[in-house]
Parts: C-alpha cells; sequence; structure tokens
C-alpha cells in the first residue's frame, strides 16, 4: 500500500466499480449510489492500513535511533583519532623545534674545519 502501482490499481478498481454500478453493465446493481459496500471496503482497509503504518514508523524510527547511534560512535572516534594526530603533530614540532638546522650545522662543521687547519698549520710549522 502506498506504492504508485498500488494508488494506480485502486483509482482503476473504484471507476470500475461505480461505472459499474451507476450503469449496470451486468443487469444488476449490487452497490447502488451511493455504494454503501464500496465504504464499507474503504473503512475495513484503513482500519488495517493505520496499525501497518504505524509499526512501519515504529521500526523506521528504531533504525533512525541506530543509524544516529552508529554515528555518534562514527564522531567520537573521529574526535579522538584527530586529538591523537594533533598530539602527534605537536610533539613533532616540538621536536624538530629541538633539531639543529642544516645552517647551524654548516656553520660550526666550518668553526670546527677553521680550527683543524689552524692546528694543522701549526704542526707544520713546527715540524719545519
Amino acid at each position: 500500500m502506498g506504492t504508485a502501482k498500488f494508488l494506480l490499481y485502486m483509482t482503476v478498481f473504484v471507476i470500475a466499480w461505480v461505472v459499474v454500478n451507476l450503469v449496470g453493465l451486468f443487469g444488476f446493481r449490487w452497490d447502488p449510489y451511493p455504494f454503501i459496500l464500496l465504504n464499507l471496503f474503504f473503512s475495513t482497509q484503513a482500519s488495517y492500513a493505520a496499525p501497518l503504518i504505524m509499526l512501519a514508523q515504529n521500526r523506521q524510527e528504531m533504525r533512525d535511533k541506530l543509524s544516529l547511534d552508529e554515528d555518534r560512535e562514527v564522531a567520537r572516534q573521529s574526535r579522538a583519532d584527530m586529538d591523537f594526530l594533533a598530539r602527534e603533530i605537536a610533539a613533532i614540532r616540538m621536536a624538530l623545534g629541538e633539531l639543529a638546522t642544516r645552517d647551524f650545522v654548516r656553520g660550526e662543521l666550518r668553526g670546527e674545519l677553521r680550527d683543524l687547519e689552524a692546528r694543522l698549520n701549526k704542526v707544520a710549522e713546527i715540524d719545519e
């Protein structure tokens, strides 16, 4: 019930019911105007449809709740992962701050090289 196919079939059925009972195509009218039997069928159908619709709504509500709980769990896990990654990035930044830069190391090595050259020159002067 509620699908386009059902609505189309129901519309055709009702139109046929009304035409047959107004015109009397088969020689008799089993449900003359005001179509009390048709109204009884509709009432019976509605009495079955309403609880089915409510059951479907309850099931959909339960599915939505489960989906919401799963979404919350995924969001919580994503938040925990982001917090962990933020701490890791901060630790890497701090570690990088403690590392010697290339220019600093070059400067230190040049200074050591000058000291070694000066010592070699002194040793060479002493040997002469």
